[in-house]
């Protein structure tokens, strides 16, 4: 006993104890710093802030939803085929359902992610082929985008987000050594997407295209890609949205009603929604007309529980609620992104690829949904993250966050055991390279 306290004595550093530094520099903001077993890189179990946050986009999302739907049920186009409390109760589904999936993902470690990264980008693209066979997947309004599971109907493409985050952030992990190359390096992970890319214009769904080439983009970057690669990759895939939108006839008549919405024929016809989502935010005004008081959202605006629900929540809780939304979405994307920033810190590579991956997704998605209502961006089929009806989105926005979410650090986090510090340290000196601090950051 006496030898057990004397060893675990001779480990805690005493205060007088001149700082020994760990074996790997951190490079962070720019400067480095390095570790110290008196002073070490610690993350505390969960964020209350950011649980915060989510839990406040998720409630206003659910109350939102209810309001936004609930004279569905008078609206004559549906024949009676709806009830008030309808997509109340589904989209309660979905969310328990997506809280059991995300509290399953919790208990899976980040190591694990890695492993399977490439097998999830697998599945997610058999399910992509398998939405375009003809009695398999279920088309709507002209676009086959969902799988019928019965009870429900499943995206895909929310799955080929993730499957692509984390398969991106795998194949940096694997090719850091030559990532200044564009065979070994740039090519594949550009025809993979490009892959990708077909499937989704097939059914065809330009805006998750879009969505997945901006975080696979995102992340070749926080990799530490070759910059001249990634601003050639960049500009060649701005070129080709550009391509397919001036090549569809409509797409091209959703850019001429965003520029003018109120025109005769756009106002009953492209530019419909966005006209009336901004009759919806001009009534709001600075206040709103409070809580189920919204009057575009009986029979005048389309898709109001879905890709335009901020309009709603702009005409019931005025100009003060669009921009409590707009700030939290801004400060959960900066904290997710913080997240990531402290993994690689901590050389999880791996995980702070896939945490920033994250926070360009919600990030993005939110930007694009947000300003489509506005009627800053021309209307595009992107649900608000977190808030939306949705089963598919909101399951996998949920199942993205779960690792990153309650638990920023401990053995299944992001934070790393000080041995894998030292046994990286010990194998770069047995092949005799120094070992420096990369500029991941």
């Amino acid at each position: 006993m006496n030898a057990l306290v004397s060893r675990l004595r001779q480990w805690w550093p005493k205060a007088d104890q001149e700082p020994t530094v760990d074996e790997l520099p951190v490079r962070l903001h720019g400067q480095e710093f390095a570790r110290t077993k008196a002073a070490p890189v610690t993350i505390r179990s969960f964020d209350p802030a950011l649980l915060m946050a989510l839990l406040s986009l998720l409630a206003l999302g659910l109350v939102m939803v209810y309001s936004a739907s609930i004279a569905m049920a008078d609206n004559p186009r549906f024949g009676g085929r709806y009830t008030p409390s309808f997509f109340l109760v589904r989209h309660t589904l979905s969310l328990g359902l997506a809280f059991l999936a995300a509290l399953l993902v919790f208990q899976i470690p980040m190591t694990a992610w890695e492993r399977w990264a490439p097998w999830v980008f697998i599945a997610s693209l058999v399910l992509l082929i398998l939405v375009l066979v003809p009695f398999i997947g279920k088309g709507v309004n002209g676009a086959r985008r969902w799988l019928s599971l019965g009870i429900m109907n499943f995206q895909p493409s929310e799955f080929a987000k993730l499957g692509v985050l984390m398969y991106t952030a795998n194949y940096m992990v694997r090719k850091l050594d030559v990532k200044e190359r564009f065979f070994r390096a740039v090519l594949p992970i550009a025809a993979a997407i490009g892959v990708v890319g077909f499937l989704l214009l097939a059914e065809p769904d330009m805006g998750a295209f879009m969505v997945i080439a901006v975080i696979a983009m995102g992340i070749l970057f926080l990799g530490g890609v070759n910059a001249t690669m990634f601003f050639l990759n960049a500009i060649l895939l701005i070129v080709a949205f550009v391509i397919m939108i001036v090549s569809s006839s409509w797409r091209r008549e959703r850019i001429f009603a965003y520029l003018d919405p109120w025109s005769e024929d756009n106002a009953i016809g492209k530019g419909y929604q966005l006209s009336h989502a901004l009759i919806a935010l001009g009534r709001g005004e600075f206040t709103g007309v409070g809580l189920g008081g919204s009057v575009e959202k009986l029979h005048w605006l389309p898709e109001a529980h879905t890709d335009f629900l901020l309009a709603v929540i702009g005409e019931e809780f005025g100009f003060i609620g669009v921009l409590l939304v707009i700030v939290i979405f801004m400060w959960l994307t900066r904290r997710i992104m913080y997240i990531g920033r402290q993994a690689m810190a901590m050389d999880r590579l791996f995980s702070g690829l896939v945490a920033q991956g994250i926070a360009i997704w919600i990030g993005f998605q939110a930007f694009i949904n947000i300003g489509v209502n506005l009627g800053a961006l021309p209307t595009k089929g992107l649900t608000l993250p977190f808030m939306s009806y949705g089963g598919s989105a909101l399951l996998f926005n949920l199942v993205c966050m779960a690792p990153h979410l309650p638990r920023l650090g401990g053995s299944r986090g992001l934070a790393q055991p000080r041995l894998a510090s030292a046994l990286v340290g010990w194998t770069c000196a047995q092949h005799g390279k120094p070992h420096r601090a990369r500029p991941w950051l």
